[in-house]
């Protein structure tokens, strides 16, 4: 039975996503659809509100706007933050967020990560909310998929521009994200989740004591929160917490809300490329990379704590500490994985209760970046992988590497190699400083090697702009707001624009004649081949910080 859960979740994923994955790519292309009568109207009033030029970009003006564009929002979204006492729709009277947090809060909703450093139902007014967070959640992941969008048609494309980053942005939000949003919202509310900007109401509990019952526009952020692979929560709990997640159709519905999207980003590919075959390959890699991590996370947490099964103790549900019981094991595993996969950071339970094995699968999904990923990025990450692949299969047998007709030269691999550098260094070097530094070690909250986790989880979860944390971990300090925010930052903007460059530089060459000789890069060899790549940087890059953390303390436990 609890198999066949898994199975069933995953069936579902591939069926939306070939049908999602088609339309999507029309989405991006400017393909013709039968919805374009309606949704043009739409658009059109907002370009003429906005004055959108819709002539092309080069990659440089395409990462330009993207990073400008978010540089305001988030200037706009710390304003709010810190002055949102004084605004209107804050019926629980919400003072205002101090200075450490709101650049914090606002860093990391516009970077996609949604890491939290406060409760919602507690931290912010409803004005906030929908303003703030909510906006930067439809933005946040509008920008990942135009990215991708624009990297596509680099690599694929025969003209120097990728598109118009403000054209992408409001195609994607119109005719892919509201009309998705509104309907897992309905869905939400039909099972019970709020959706009201009524104030907290004040009960009496069986006990006879006081107790208030938060709620406030909780189902149009959670639609938006999975669907955007954002993950922040309504409420402090996230989807652990009734109101977010209150049935398992909303437990599945979110975990799916997840993923289609990422998935169906790796379909439209295929369209792109008019190569099924191609996407069907960077399609199975993650697949692969996503089942070892989910048997290894479900088989750590089935089998309970070594120490109390070595005292005679039974633990026949598995380690159900930090974890629903109406979830249970399965669904809390499969949450896990789904989550750090697609790099959303929403979770059902609390992965500092995970055990070290459990706890180390969200670690190393996060550490890799590229099993689906986020909105556009993880796609991004994969195909920058396939590059680095096809340039290494290349050397050993001495020929020019090309990918996709695209020459492979020493440009394109700089920048690949920068963009890899990156994420290891931002990840590792934050977590050093935070061993070592009195600021740092304030926040660990716990001794030795799982200490060493919490802080590597943040910095982990921040640079692959997850947002899920070891939450033991007491980060709402100005040290750990600032460099967690700075973090962020990096691992956002730094490996994107990176990406951007190179499919700038792909784009503006010429195909090169498929011949007899030419690599191959959608059969099951270079799947193999791809998934070696990913595992062997991944180990090399961060094994021995995963030694001194989740392993170390997995091996004192079976002493």
């Amino acid at each position: 039975m609890n198999i066949l859960q898994i199975v069933f979740s995953l069936a579902l994923f591939i069926l939306i996503i070939i049908p999602l994955g088609k339309y999507l790519y029309k989405v991006i292309s400017g393909e013709k659809s039968k919805i374009d009568p309606v949704f043009d109207r739409m658009d059109n009033i907002i370009y003429k509100i906005t004055r959108i030029d819709k002539e092309e970009m080069v990659w440089k003006k395409y990462a330009i706007s993207l990073v400008v564009f978010n540089g305001v929002m988030v200037l706009v979204s710390y304003i709010v933050l810190r002055v949102q006492a004084m605004l209107f729709l804050n019926p629980n009277g919400i003072g205002a967020m101090e200075e450490g947090l709101s650049f914090n809060t606002a860093i990391s909703f516009i970077t996609n990560t949604n890491l939290q450093d406060y409760s919602g139902e507690s931290g912010l007014s409803y004005l906030s909310q929908m303003i703030v967070i909510i906006f930067l959640m439809f933005t946040s992941g509008a920008s990942g998929v135009a990215a991708a969008a624009a990297f596509m048609r680099g690599i694929v494309g025969k003209k120097k521009t990728l598109g118009n980053y403000f054209v992408d942005m409001v195609r994607i939000t119109t005719r892919v994200l509201i009309p998705l949003a509104i309907l897992v919202s309905l869905i939400l509310v039909s099972q019970g989740t709020p959706q009201t900007l009524d104030a907290n109401v004040t009960v009496t509990t069986i006990e006879g004591k006081m107790q208030d019952i938060a709620r406030g526009p909780v189902a149009a952020l959670e639609s938006i929160k999975h669907l955007g692979t954002n993950g922040g929560g309504f409420f402090g709990a996230n989807s652990a917490h009734p109101f977010e997640n209150p049935t398992p159709i909303t437990n599945l519905v979110e975990m799916l809300s997840m993923m289609i999207i990422p998935g169906a980003l790796v379909v439209s590919l295929g369209h792109m490329l008019k190569n099924r075959k191609q996407s069907r390959a960077i399609f199975a890699a993650m697949s692969i990379l996503f089942l070892i991590s989910l048997v290894v996370c479900y088989k750590a947490e089935i089998a309970g704590n070594p120490i109390l099964t070595n005292s005679g103790l039974s633990q026949s549900l598995g380690n159900m500490e930090g974890k629903e019981v109406r979830n249970g094991i399965t669904q809390s595993a499969l949450f896990t994985t789904v989550t750090t996969s697609f790099t959303t950071g929403s979770v059902n339970n609390m992965h500092d209760s995970l055990t070290p094995l459990g706890g180390l699968v969200p670690l190393w999904n996060m550490m890799l970046n590229v099993i689906f990923g986020g909105e556009g990025v993880g796609l991004m990450g994969m195909l920058m992988y396939a590059i680095l692949t096809v340039f290494l299969c290349g050397l050993m047998v001495g020929r020019t590497p090309e990918f996709l007709k695209k020459k492979i030269e020493g440009k394109e691999m700089k920048l690949i190699a920068l963009a890899i550098i990156i994420h290891p260094l931002i990840i590792l070097t934050p977590t050093a400083i935070s061993l070592v530094t009195t600021d740092g070690l304030a926040g660990l909250t716990n001794p030795s090697f799982h200490g060493l986790s919490q802080s590597l989880y943040q910095f982990t979860s921040s640079a692959a702009n997850n947002g899920s944390g070891f939450e033991g971990l007491a980060d709402n300090t100005i040290f750990w707001n600032t460099s967690a925010g700075l973090v962020m930052l990096f691992g956002r903007y730094f490996s994107m624009i990176l990406l951007l460059a190179v499919a700038g530089s792909l784009a503006s060459k010429k195909a090169v004649p498929v011949s007899v000789s030419t690599f191959k890069t959608d059969n099951k060899m270079f799947v193999i081949m791809l998934v070696a790549i990913v595992l062997i940087i991944g180990a090399l890059t961060f094994l021995p910080a995963l030694a001194l953390g989740p392993i170390a303390e997995h091996l004192t436990l079976l002493k």
